[in-house]
């Protein structure tokens, strides 16, 4: 079984000109377990980004390391699928052909690519929408593309950074049922960022915490709600106790923040 472990992870960005290095992430510790969905929650400007982006292998730490099954990350990797909050499909490839693209440079026949590029199209519901470029799609249309053509690569994790971030409150909340849906059936390992304490509850089996810059876990919050999850329990007490907490914790944090700007 998959597992991620990261080591004693730490950023520290040069100065400009000489001036005064950013230290954007303190040593981190986090084991993720196979079909996990760990949610990371913090303030503008923690490093929950630049964490996702050291474990994607878009970046490199300053101290300490991030091991994927044994293997220590240092490059991007097929094994790594990752979505971003701008919408990233290739313009000049139809929809069927952004999801298809990991598989073919892969070198998959054509003949299995279009089976698993048909079975994604279903699953994140853009049936007859195959043959559409990214710009006559709506945003959550893209980022359902998006999130196809990560998990058509068959990926043992999948990173999300802030993927609904730009949508609307209703294709946002509709787009997180999706995710879910995925996930309870497919029980993928998923490291999800975002700054919405909702969104981290409701998709989320654990939520990670994460102080003001420089950015540490200051807690870990195991979200006990039953699956299939079905929106209706945003209104339940248990819900409503999490977001509670959470709101305290991240309130503190942006303080901080704000302080220390």
């Amino acid at each position: 079984m998959s597992e991620l472990v990261i080591e004693g992870l730490g950023r520290t960005f040069p100065g400009v000109k000489g001036g005064k290095p950013t230290v954007a992430l303190q040593p981190t510790n986090l084991t993720v377990p196979a079909n996990d969905f760990v949610t990371i929650l913090g303030p503008s400007g923690c490093g929950k980004s630049t964490l996702l982006r050291i474990i994607a292998g878009l970046d490199q730490p300053t101290t300490g390391r991030v091991m994927l099954d044994g293997v220590e990350i240092k490059r991007p990797g097929p094994d790594r699928g990752m979505v971003f909050q701008s919408y990233t499909l290739f313009p000049w490839l139809t929809v069927e052909d952004n999801i298809a693209f990991g598989l073919r440079e892969k070198g998959m026949p054509a003949a299995q690519r279009r089976d698993i590029v048909a079975s994604y199209i279903d699953k994140v519901g853009l049936k007859g929408f195959e043959k559409h470029w990214p710009k006559q799609l709506s945003g959550g249309m893209q980022q359902r593309t998006a999130i196809a053509r990560a998990l058509a690569n068959d990926p043992k994790i999948l990173l999300l950074d802030e993927p609904f971030g730009a949508l609307d409150n209703q294709t946002r909340g509709l787009m997180q049922e999706l995710l879910l849906g995925i996930w309870e059936r497919e029980s993928k390992m998923v490291l999800f960022v975002t700054h919405d304490i909702e969104e981290a509850i409701f998709v989320g089996s654990r939520v990670v915490t994460m102080s003001a810059r420089p950015g540490r876990i200051k807690s870990i919050v195991p979200v006990d709600l039953p699956h299939p999850r079905e929106y209706t329990i945003k209104s339940s007490p248990e819900f409503s106790r999490l977001r509670a907490h959470l709101t305290e914790e991240i309130r503190s944090e942006a303080i901080l923040a704000d302080k220390a700007h």
